[in-house]
């Protein structure tokens, strides 16, 4: 076992590490199932064949859904790099975990899905990117220290699993950004571009190598299928695909629009779901993502977790999912309090700091993207789509008509056939604002260090948390 004890110097992930290793004799039926989980970096969700893309290459992405479950529409509660993962983990939402910003920390307090599996004998691990700082780190039995683009650890991770049912949480960095100089695969005419972004060469040449990022990482995830085929294991192995947020484009990450907050989810395991099932009764949030793995390994829900378990629509796709989801926007690289309620048709934004344009996160700063919009700004030939992202003052509510309007571009709250929605709504979001104690936007301030209208990036450092009292 590679302990986290020796790649961190925080005292209080040893000691959680070794008392959940201590838990970790309890026994497990030998046919437990093992439980795969991966999960893409900026992904957007319909950018893969089984989702109709029609020109990014995924065969992998596609037999996983071809062997298993794809759920039609699937939300994230944040479209945010490492609140997304704790989010996941914990079955809580990102306000609730004290991890609401990027770069924060799991707390010494939490624990997540390893920790919980480690008491009934799984042997947890994880490969690539974590994120979720020491404490969850040391949740895990295993770590591979191996280059970002080698996954061939895997078959050492299995080898020290001997036999033991497994959980292994792959953080992949593809479609990250920064792209590297691999000769290119998809063509700029292979691209879809959205009206919120300007159809150029520039952009259609970030989108394209956006997409080769998509189709590498598709590569790597047959590695696992073919690892799992070759050892016997993937008849009892539940594979679980996702994203921890949209697409690394401007109005996509970092955003509660769906381009930031929905994302692709597939479940495959031979043993229990049948082959080319889809899920389209209802919305399915990932706050259920968690419950679900331990439901899968014989645990009931912790009291601490708010989801219940998705297993039930494994066999029954009829079953009925939310009515509602729900998500937030917190400090990324620019301070926000923004939070969001989505029905199947309807979507309701409150912005708390309508006085400043929505935030872009650094990494689209710099983007070719992120340029072009700002050369075509500055020659003032904005579409009305492309200006809502530089949008000053905002609206302190947006109402979106999905069904109309999938882009989320034409804020019709003050329309008369929409006005009494848009007021039950916000009554929903201010009961699930009420239910998980969510802070007021005044508590929890960061300043920026990205400038808002240029994307200059103007400081290494992370400016620090002015709390106020809360509760």
């Amino acid at each position: 076992m590679r302990s986290f004890c020796r790649l961190t110097s925080s005292l209080a992930a040893c000691v959680i590490a070794a008392f959940l290793a201590v838990g970790s004799s309890a026994a497990q039926p030998a046919d437990a199932p093992n439980i795969l989980v991966l999960i893409a970096d900026d992904a957007g969700w319909n950018d893969f064949g089984a989702y109709g893309h029609p020109s990014i290459r995924t065969p992998n992405i596609d037999r996983l859904a071809a062997s298993g479950l794809k759920v039609e529409h699937a939300f994230l509660t944040v479209a945010q790099c490492s609140p997304s993962r704790i989010s996941i983990l914990t079955g809580r939402y990102p306000h609730q975990t004290g991890a609401e910003d990027l770069h924060m920390p799991l707390p010494d307090s939490l624990r997540i899905v390893p920790g919980y599996l480690d008491e009934t004998g799984y042997f947890t691990g994880h490969l690539r990117k974590t994120h979720y700082g020491p404490n969850g780190n040391a949740q895990f039995d295993w770590y591979s220290e191996a280059a970002d683009d080698d996954f061939t650890d895997f078959e050492g991770f299995l080898d020290e699993a001997g036999g033991a049912p497994f959980f292994m949480w792959v953080g992949f960095t593809d479609p990250h950004r920064g792209y590297g100089d691999a000769p290119p695969v998809h063509q700029p005419s292979d691209v879809r571009v959205p009206p919120y972004l300007v159809d150029d060469v520039p952009t259609r040449r970030d989108l394209a190598r956006y997409y080769d990022e998509i189709g590498r990482m598709d590569g790597q995830i047959g590695y696992f299928l073919d690892v799992l085929e070759a050892r016997g294991l993937r008849e009892n192995t539940l594979v679980v695909f996702l994203s921890d947020n949209g697409r690394p484009f401007p109005r996509d990450k970092g955003t509660v629009y769906d381009g930031g907050i929905r994302t692709p989810l597939i479940f495959s395991w031979p043993d229990v779901i049948p082959a080319g099932s889809s899920y389209d009764a209802g919305m399915v949030s990932v706050i259920d993502l968690a419950p679900t793995w331990l439901d899968v390994a014989g645990i009931d829900t912790p009291g601490q977790m708010l989801g219940e378990s998705l297993r039930p629509m494994f066999a029954d796709q009829s079953v009925p999912g939310r009515a509602h989801v729900f998500a937030e926007r917190n400090w990324h690289d620019t301070d926000e309090h923004i939070r969001a309620v989505r029905t199947d048709r309807y979507k309701l934004v409150r912005n708390a700091y309508v006085q400043l344009p929505h935030g872009t996160p650094a990494d689209l700063g710099g983007s070719p993207s992120f340029r072009s919009l700002i050369r075509k700004k500055n020659r003032g030939e904005l579409t009305p789509a492309q200006a809502r992202l530089f949008e000053a003052p905002r609206p302190r509510i947006e109402f979106y008509d999905l069904e109309k309007d999938p882009f989320e571009l034409d804020n019709v709250a003050a329309h008369a056939d929409y006005w009494q929605t848009a007021r039950e709504l916000a009554a929903v979001l201010d009961e699930w604002i009420d239910e998980t104690n969510d802070f007021p936007p005044h508590v929890r301030v960061r300043d920026d260090h990205t400038d808002r209208m240029t994307g200059v990036w103007f400081t290494p450092e992370i400016p620090p948390l002015r709390n106020a009292e809360w509760p």
